[in-house]
C-alpha cells in the first residue's frame, strides 16, 4: 500500500541572500516541469545536497542523478552562512566551543574528511582562492570575558594536541586594521568560503553527470517500490531519495519535536571606496570568530568578479519554530549589527550596509544530526547544527554512502550517535530558549 507525505510548508528566507546578490548573473537551471524517472533524487542544494549528488555520482555508475532545489540555487541558506569551513570543536550549544575529550577528537576527524572532500570538488572545479582559501581561522576579543574565552579554548586545544598560535593586539590590527581585538587565537585547519560562488561553480560542475531542477520544491511524496516526489509542476519517479533539506526534515514529517529552528542574522555593506579600502588598512580578505559564541562573526572580503571590497557582520540569534521570522526580529538584529559595526569600524562611519538578511539554522538539544533511512529507500541528511558548510557536507556525503554501501570505515564512525532529543513542551522551549539567547548576548558584553 501506497503511503503518502505532504509536505507542510515551504521554505522562506528573509531577505536576499548576499553572498549571492553581488555576484554576476547565475547559471539558470530549468524548473521541473513534466514528468520524469531517475534512479537517484537528492531534495535540497546546498551543502549536503551537493556533496550527496557528488558522492552518489562517484558510487553508482552511470545511474541517473537528479536534484531538486525549492527555490534557486545559492539563494538559500547555503548562499546566507558566513563560509567558515570548521575543522575543530565547535559547539554551538557549548559555553565555550569545546566538548568531551573523545567526541571532540572523533569530530574533528569526521569534520577533516569532508573539508578534503570539498578540497577536491575546489580543485576539481577550478575554484580560486577567493572561493575557497585553505587559510585557518582567528578567534578574537575584544574584552577580559573574551580572553577568558580564548583561554579556556587554548587549553582544550592543547589537551586535543592540536595546533596554535596566540595573537596579541598589534597582530590582529595589522590583519584586521582595527583596534577591537585584544588578542587571537589562529589554527591552520580551517578553510573560508565564498558560500554562493562554490555552490554556484560546484553545480556548474557536476551538471554533465547531475541534472539540477531549480524552482521545483517538492510538496508531496508517494512512497512505493518506486517513489513519486511530487513539485509545483512535475514530478520525478526514483527508487532512492536523499533529503538534504536541514531543518525542513520536519516539513516532510520526521522527526518530530526533536529540531530547533534558530535564525541567525547578518548585514553587508556596500561596496568599499578605494579611500575607504586605504582607512581600513590590514589585508585584503579575513575572517574572525567571535571567542565568545554569542558574539559576533566578521569577514571582510575583496573584489570576486566585481563584487567589491566589503566587510559582513554577523550576530543575534532566534528561535523561530514556525521557520519563519518577524520585522520585529529583522529591526532587532540591524541595531545591534550597526552598533557593532560602529564599534569596530570607526574609520568607515557613514557606509551603509546594502544587505541585510536572515538565515536558518538547524539545532538539536543534544547537538546530534537527523540522519539515517527514515522510510524504506529514503534517506535523511539533516540537522547540521549551525555548521551547515562541513557538517552539510558530511552529511550528504554519508548519506551517499548509507544509501550505497550500507557500510564504510567512515560510515560507521559517523553513527556512532545518538538519536536528536526530545523537545520541552510550547510555549515554554520558545519562551526559555528565547530569553536565554538574550541573556547571553548580554553576558557577551562588546563582544557582541
Amino acid at each position: 500500500m501506497t503511503k503518502n507525505i505532504k509536505v507542510k510548508r515551504l521554505p522562506k528566507d528573509p531577505g536576499p541572500a548576499a553572498w549571492n546578490s553581488i555576484l554576476p548573473t547565475a547559471t539558470e537551471y530549468p524548473q521541473l516541469n513534466s514528468d520524469i524517472s531517475a534512479d537517484w533524487v537528492v531534495v535540497g542544494g546546498g551543502f549536503a545536497g551537493l556533496a550527496a549528488a557528488r558522492r552518489l555520482s562517484q558510487l553508482v555508475g552511470n545511474e541517473s542523478i537528479v536534484l531538486l532545489e525549492a527555490n534557486t540555487l545559492a539563494s538559500g541558506p547555503a548562499g546566507r552562512n558566513s563560509g567558515f569551513m570548521i575543522d575543530l570543536p565547535h559547539d554551538l550549544n557549548s559555553e565555550t566551543y569545546a566538548g568531551a575529550h573523545d567526541h571532540d577528537l572523533q569530530q574533528i576527524r569526521l569534520n577533516r574528511a569532508a573539508i578534503d572532500f570539498a578540497r577536491d570538488m575546489a580543485k576539481e572545479y577550478g575554484m580560486g582562492s577567493k572561493v575557497f582559501d585553505p587559510c585557518g581561522k582567528v578567534t578574537a576579543a575584544g574584552s577580559a570575558r573574551g580572553n577568558g574565552h580564548i583561554e579556556s579554548y587554548r587549553q582544550h586545544l592543547e589537551g586535543l594536541g592540536e595546533t596554535y598560535r596566540l595573537m596579541n593586539a598589534t597582530d590582529m590590527k595589522d590583519l584586521t586594521g582595527i583596534d577591537f581585538y585584544r588578542q587571537g587565537l589562529f589554527t591552520p585547519g580551517a578553510v573560508m568560503i565564498q558560500p554562493a560562488a562554490f555552490v554556484r561553480q560546484a553545480a556548474q560542475g557536476m551538471s554533465s553527470r547531475v541534472g539540477f531542477y531549480e524552482n521545483s520544491p517538492v510538496t508531496g511524496i508517494d512512497i512505493g517500490a518506486v517513489h513519486r516526489l511530487i513539485t509545483t509542476k512535475g514530478s520525478v519517479r526514483a527508487k532512492n531519495v536523499i533529503l538534504a533539506v536541514n531543518g525542513h526534515i520536519q516539513s516532510f514529517g520526521f522527526f518530530p519535536r526533536q529540531l530547533l529552528h534558530v535564525f541567525t542574522y547578518a548585514s553587508m555593506t556596500r561596496a568599499l571606496t578605494e579611500t575607504e579600502v586605504k582607512k581600513l588598512g590590514g589585508v585584503s580578505d579575513w575572517g574572525i570568530l567571535p571567542a565568545d559564541p554569542m558574539g559576533t562573526t566578521v569577514r571582510r572580503s575583496s573584489n570576486l568578479m566585481g563584487s567589491g571590497n566589503r566587510v559582513v557582520v554577523r550576530n543575534h540569534a532566534t528561535l523561530n519554530q514556525s521557520m519563519e521570522v518577524t520585522g520585529r526580529n529583522l529591526r532587532n538584529a540591524e541595531k545591534l549589527q550597526d552598533r557593532s559595526f560602529a564599534r569596530r569600524f570607526p574609520m568607515l562611519k557613514g557606509v551603509e550596509m546594502e544587505y541585510r538578511w536572515g538565515g536558518r539554522l538547524c539545532l538539536s538539544l543534544n547537538s546530534m544530526p537527523a540522519f539515517g533511512e527514515v522510510e524504506q529507500r529514503i534517506w535523511s541528511a539533516a540537522c547540521q547544527n549551525g555548521l551547515g558548510t562541513v557538517k552539510g557536507t558530511l552529511s550528504g556525503m554519508m548519506a551517499a554512502e548509507h544509501a550505497v554501501l550500507g557500510q564504510s570505515e567512515m560510515l560507521s564512525e559517523f553513527l556512532d550517535h545518538q538519536a536528536p532529543s526530545k523537545l520541552p513542551p510550547e510555549p515554554f522551549l520558545s519562551l526559555g530558549a528565547n530569553m536565554t539567547m538574550k541573556w547571553k548576548e548580554w553576558q557577551a558584553g562588546i563582544e557582541l
